[in-house]
């Protein structure tokens, strides 16, 4: 190799490499041809993984010569490597003098094979096959010659010949700053074309095309088993002879046996594509912002024109649709589309919750699926706070369904305990409200026991209202059970005799006497088995002590279904639905079943992201 003065040194760079190369390596392979001064392979300061490259230096430059010429392309660890000076002024390796560019490539020709097929013109300084992650190559290349002089000759000798059956295109590589923006609509000649017959070669889109103008190359893209992707590039010489392609064929023409109209459009690359996609759905979104009802939960036999009928009665529609999936069947939701905000706000309003063909339905405004994913962080972000006390300290009245239930007399199922000393609502009580054998128990009360998902509730039913007590009294609490009602020393829950109790109240008992001296009788006994479930017995209670009652019924049935995550789903349906949705979940088993299979994606999906812990109590 004759090499300039100006270029030649001691120093080589060795790119291409494997990962697992090593200097060690690299030094047995380079020792066979000279002294070797030094080798370092070039890492990441971070992880200190391999770049891909690395320097060798040689004592001296014919040592290096020599290297250069009987070493290159040798494969190391499987991979070639691919040897070139190293040069310490970029200036020659950015000015583009004697670059050029190579493309429609053979997925055969590798770095080797374009070097010996450029190198007869003049001295090659460096010579490259793009390749994808999977050492795949893109169909073109780059080679950089030592002079200006050669690379024209190269370019004059094989433009437009064959190079392993396929006619490549070779011209002067252009730095991508100089290059014409693809965006400019008065330049272009390369075009997209897709709706292509699968049967359909590179030169069968050629020759459709020719008529035109000028072609370049035409391919149609193909997967790694070789079958067509149906779309295509066709770059012509001239623009005008792009523009005359697009409006003879764009939706007017069918290719060969294609089943749809053609696609011809100018060529985009992917990330002017991706923003311009990007606009289009964020001006969709606006223009649709306010009017768009999502409707979810439709029973299978609600088509397009049901739901239309079901929602035209509060205003103009523009579009209705219900989701199907690709054998036709419906996937239980759909959109509604107003003329005005008000009419889709009115649809709400009305609509939401509402029965259609038996079953309660959900509507609300339709919103992006970012949007919709951010808020609903946020939601999860915000309550994961308030149960770890980030928000006001811990809430002792949060309700656990992460244990077992407990049967209470008669056999109902009755809530576990949410925190020691708390009584169970149906549990036989002993002396001063308290457990049999929790006495002494409640003096310090951990925030949280379990593990599962909590629902927020309120004190529990079962245990009495009477006015906190401070930790100071612990000590007292913990020694005996000898104190007087009232006292702190009863261990149990505190009562006061001032404390007026209202009858026919949660709270109601059978008087102060009978708790003290006959656990299982002191007060009632609220089991789900003596409580309807339904909108007028719940009337009394305050919205979380109808969640608790509600959410006693919901266990069992829910545990029946899965046993695994049974507390975390219920608390799912207590924290997303009300009262009233919820005895609707309790009427139907289907629907029941319905909403815990959502609960499970959702619990699914939040593992699968990382975020499995925000259901976490």
């Amino acid at each position: 190799m004759n090499t300039n003065n100006h270029y030649q040194s001691a120093s080589l760079y060795v790119g291409d490499l494997h990962p697992s190369v090593t200097e060690a390596i690299l030094f047995e392979l380079f020792k066979s041809v000279g002294p070797v001064f030094s080798i370092h392979v070039c890492r990441d300061a971070v992880t200190r993984r391999s770049l891909g490259y690395a320097y060798v230096n040689f004592n001296n430059a014919v040592d290096a010569e020599r290297a250069l010429d009987t070493l290159n392309y040798t494969p190391i660890r499987g991979k070639p490597c691919r040897i070139m000076w190293s040069y310490r002024d970029p200036s020659m390796r950015k000015s583009g003098q004697g670059n050029i560019f190579i493309k429609n490539l053979d997925k055969s020709i590798d770095n080797k094979v374009l070097f010996d097929t450029f190198s007869s013109f003049g001295n090659i300084l460096s010579c490259k096959v793009v390749t994808d992650t999977k050492g795949n190559s893109k169909g073109y290349g780059f080679v950089h010659y030592e002079n200006q002089e050669s690379a024209e000759q190269a370019i004059n000798k094989v433009h437009g010949m064959l190079l392993a059956n396929k006619i490549v295109f070779v011209g002067v590589f252009v730095p991508r700053r100089e290059r014409v923006s693809a965006a400019d609509p008065d330049k272009f000649t390369n075009l997209y074309v897709k709706h292509l017959p699968v049967s359909w070669t590179d030169a069968d889109l050629k020759t459709e095309f020719e008529k035109y103008g000028t072609v370049q190359n035409a391919v149609v893209m193909r997967s790694d088993s070789n079958e067509s992707k149906k779309f295509g590039f066709v770059n012509f010489e001239k623009h005008e002879d792009s523009t005359k392609a697009i409006e003879a064929t764009h939706g007017k023409v069918k290719f060969g046996n294609a089943e749809k109209e053609a696609y011809v459009a100018r060529a985009q690359k992917r990330g002017e594509r991706e923003q311009v996609l990007k606009k289009m759905k964020d001006e969709r979104a606006q223009k649709y912002q306010g009017i768009n009802l999502y409707i979810k939960f439709l029973d299978d036999s609600i088509d397009d024109a049901k739901l239309r009928e079901h929602f035209q009665e509060f205003g103009h529609i523009t579009s209705c649709k219900v989701m199907k999936d690709e054998k036709g069947n419906s996937r239980g939701f759909g959109f509604v589309c107003y003329e005005s905000p008000e009419e889709a706000s009115r649809a709400v309003q009305q609509m939401h919750s509402a029965l259609i063909a038996g079953k309660p339905i959900y509507v609300s405004l339709a919103e992006r699926k970012d949007m919709r994913r951010s808020k609903l962080e946020a939601q999860y972000a915000a309550r994961r706070m308030a149960n770890t006390g980030i928000m006001g300290g811990p809430n002792v009245y949060s309700v656990f369904y992460s244990q077992q239930p407990q049967r209470g007399p008669g056999g109902a199922y009755v809530a576990p305990p949410a925190y020691p000393g708390m009584v169970p609502r149906g549990a036989p009580r002993g002396p001063w409200g308290a457990a049999p054998g929790m006495a002494g128990q409640g003096a310090n009360r951990p925030p949280f026991v379990g593990g599962g998902y909590m629902g927020v509730g309120t004190g529990h039913p079962g245990a009495q209202r009477g006015p906190r007590q401070n930790n100071r009294g612990g000590q007292q609490r913990a020694q005996g059970q000898g104190g007087q009602p009232g006292q702190p020393g009863a261990g149990g829950n505190y009562t006061n005799n001032k404390f007026r109790y209202t009858p026919n109240a949660r709270n109601q008992q059978s008087g102060a006497q009978n708790a003290g001296n006959n656990g299982a009788k002191g007060e009632n006994n609220y089991s789900v088995s003596s409580v309807s479930l339904t909108s007028g017995a719940l009337a009394n209670a305050d919205p979380q002590e109808q969640k608790l009652i509600l959410g006693e019924s919901l266990f069992p049935k829910i545990r029946a279904i899965e046993p695994a995550r049974a507390g975390k789903i219920t608390g799912m349906l207590l924290e997303g639905f009300d009262a009233k949705q919820l005895l609707q979940l309790l009427d139907s088993q289907e629907l029941l079943q319905e909403k815990i299979e959502d609960a499970k994606n959702a619990l699914l999906e939040a593992a699968e992201s990382g975020r499995d812990e925000e259901f976490e109590g």
